[in-house]
């Protein structure tokens, strides 16, 4: 790491009421006032012009007075940083973190009390957060709300998730930032937990564009231990104020001297793609705390999940009916539990034959008849397997193939369960050589009254990731909070879900065609998901003539996620045969790397398309992504990123003329050009589509 301060903690003399702070490139900064009441409030402001009107800031204390007025300023602070690090995986080999810093201290006449806002500056946006240092007049202490304002120049157009504290399993809603309205919400999406409240919550990160076509974000970055932040958007005044997660009593946070929050993030800029390929959220989070990371490797994956959705096979091993012998009280299976032996060597197979290098088996453990709905407490031990699951028989197979098994540990909201079980749960994946799991929290939090975006629960996530560290085991959480830089500070949080993925089109109203062109301008800014690309079948009644549902894209747009939602792990999701019926196609889910010296953001504009193209690893081979929403697109791509003199092979996988996301998804087309870095690529994108390439050097 090359860190070079090249202004070393200097102390400015405070003159006046106003501070500004001004990014490396001087386009975006933030003005620091004391307000009426001596209220804290921010502005940002982006090439000369209002972005942020000024906004007011401070927490509460419950049971005490406010930490949100009568403040005077003791002191400001400016420094500069222009460094550069490494992640352990991304989409590039190094990451430049270059901002200008302003620390404001300041301290509350009346009780004496002491907060520092600190603010960053990086040429692509504004953080700031607030800093309790070690002090007498306030040592333990718990927040009961936070004031943090957005105070919005105009009526943007918004993408907008509703507030739910359990989950942001929801598709995108598009509207005018007067529009929001979460009332209107079909909550319908097949899964049984909700917590919405007021109609105008809505959650971050919240991607926005202004009528004179600015993009906005806001979100946040480096959550520990601290609540999630949701916002109360006022639609009449064009404002935004935070809503901190509340605990099973209400409170919001419980904190001790000397702490901070979370940054508070605003991402502005007159070009989308500064937005969708900012690290800004990444860089904010704390350097890795493991030494040794040689095991955090990135993985392809397959594995027994897909045919569960589809109904083709089931998690638990008796069926809906819960079967039992009368006289021994053994569960009688089904014969459609999908976590057998034999089939489970199935993928096997299949992985090593097509060089994945694991299998990811749901539905092995015990208590899968009994989980949903139920919220009980003890209904896993995460070590127990069905009887036709022999975990000896499957890693010495796996073992004899070449292919690591990924644990599945469901928790169904137990998260006390877990706790109490995961030293053990870890010994047995190590025992058998298991390098990652991936952990599912469907269901009402247990304790009750506990929710997922609260204070307790992002630190068991952080937690685990924590304790799986001491292991030397990489994490893929579903169903969790969602993720905010934390995968910097521990590599191994490899993964997660955290938003509505792929899964919801085998059984739900489905993910709209525009819905996978918005989550990496929102969710993906905190780091890698999920999403399990690769869906073949597009259409449910393949399996079951009477079913609507269906994916809402083209195979081809399937291929293309593989390159514009990034993430190390990265699941070939649909079922091996439907992959050897269309081997063609599937060259280009073997052949795509998970790991990357470089990613360039060609084009990007929320909710309608993104371009993206990729260097793998420690090679000169590229593969670009390209997605459009339910409109087709034509679009002509430059390959001036290629090294210039050498020639490639780009091996395109595109719609076809006649495909179309609903009525003829699965139509598609291959060729083969030479190209160089001084070639045009012609893509032709159906409603629904995408286009995928590998461009492979020519030796």
């Amino acid at each position: 790491m090359n860190r070079i301060l090249i202004l070393a903690a200097l102390l400015v003399v405070f003159a006046g009421n106003a501070q500004t702070l001004q990014s490396p490139s001087k386009e975006v900064s933030v003005v620091f006032t004391i307000a009426e009441k001596g209220s804290p409030s921010y502005a940002v402001n982006y090439k000369g012009n209002p972005v942020i009107l000024p906004s007011l800031m401070g927490v509460y204390l419950k049971g005490e007075s406010d930490l949100a007025s009568g403040f005077t300023v003791d002191g400001v602070q400016q420094t500069s940083v222009n460094e550069s690090w490494k992640p352990v995986l991304g989409e590039q080999s190094t990451i430049k973190n270059q901002y200008n810093q302003m620390t404001v201290a300041l301290v509350q006449a009346k009780t004496g009390r002491k907060m520092n806002i600190i603010f960053k500056a990086y040429d692509e946006g504004i953080a700031f957060r607030y800093d309790f240092p070690k002090q007498e007049k306030l040592n333990y202490f718990v927040i009961s709300d936070e004031r943090t304002e957005f105070q919005l120049i105009a009526n943007h157009k918004v993408f907008w998730l509703p507030g739910d504290y359990d989950s942001q399993e929801y598709p995108y809603t598009e509207t005018k930032f007067s529009d929001i309205n979460t009332d209107k919400v079909d909550k319908n999406n097949g899964i049984a937990l909700k917590s919405i409240g007021s109609k105008t919550r809505i959650q971050t990160p919240l991607m926005m564009k202004t009528f004179d076509k600015l993009y906005l974000n806001i979100f946040e970055a480096a959550v520990v231990n601290y609540p999630v932040m949701h916002l109360d958007a006022i639609p009449s005044e064009n404002e935004l104020i935070s809503n901190l997660v509340p605990n099973a009593i209400g409170d919001k946070a419980y904190m001790q001297t000397p702490c901070v929050s979370p940054w508070r993030t605003i991402m502005v800029s007159d070009d989308a793609r500064d937005i969708v390929g900012s690290k800004m959220i990444l860089n904010l989070n704390e350097p890795s705390r493991i030494d040794d990371t040689s095991w955090i490797k990135p993985m392809k994956y397959v594995g027994i999940w897909w045919e569960m959705h589809v109904g083709k096979s089931t998690w638990d091993y008796a069926g809906s009916q819960n079967a039992q012998n009368a006289a021994t009280k053994e569960l009688i299976p089904s014969g459609k539990h999908g976590a057998t032996t034999a089939n489970t060597k199935r993928y096997i197979d299949f992985a090593a034959k097509n060089g994945f290098d694991g299998v990811l088996v749901e539905g092995w453990n015990t208590g899968w008849e009994d989980w949903f709905g139920n919220w009980k407490e003890n209904v896993f031990d995460f070590t127990t397997p069905y009887p036709d699951f022999n975990l000896d028989e499957v890693n010495a197979y796996a073992k004899s193939k070449g292919v690591k098994m990924i644990m599945h540990h469901e928790t169904s909201g137990s998260v006390g369960n877990y706790e109490r079980h995961l030293d053990r749960a870890f010994d047995l994946m190590k025992k058998y050589g298991y390098p990652a799991v991936k952990s599912g929290y469907v269901g009402k939090i247990i304790p009750r009254g506990e929710f997922h975006d609260g204070q307790a629960m992002v630190n068991h996530f952080n937690f685990v990731a924590q304790r799986a560290a001491d292991y030397k085991l990489m994490v893929n959480s579903h169903e969790s909070s969602r993720p905010t830089g934390y995968s910097r500070t521990y590599p191994n949080y490899i993964a997660a879900e955290a938003a509505r993925g792929n899964e919801f089109n085998a059984w739900s109203t489905g993910n709209p065609p525009m819905h996978e062109t918005i989550l990496p301008f929102t969710r993906l800014l905190g780091g890698p998901m999920d999403y399990t690309p690769g869906i073949f079948e597009i259409k449910m009644s393949f399996y079951d003539k009477s079913k609507k549902e269906q994916v809402h894209t083209t195979l081809a747009k399937q291929l293309a996620l593989y390159v514009t939602m990034y993430s190390p792990l990265q699941m070939a999701a649909d079922l091996p045969e439907n992959y050897e019926k269309y081997p063609d196609a599937f060259q280009f889910i073997k052949d795509v790397a998970v790991d990357w010296d470089d990613s360039k953001y060609l084009e990007a504009e929320p909710g309608d398309y993104l371009t993206v193209a990729r260097k793998a690893k420690g090679s000169e081979k590229w593969f670009l992504g390209a997605i459009t929403d339910e409109n087709p697109r034509n679009t002509e791509i430059k390959l001036d990123f290629l090294t210039p003199g050498k020639k490639y092979k780009a091996t395109i996988y595109q719609d076809s003329k006649t495909a179309h996301w609903e009525t003829n998804p699965i139509s598609y087309e291959i060729k083969t050009i030479e190209v160089t870095s001084k070639s045009k690529l012609a893509l032709v994108l159906a409603a629904g589509g995408g286009t995928a390439v590998s461009i492979l050097p020519i030796n």
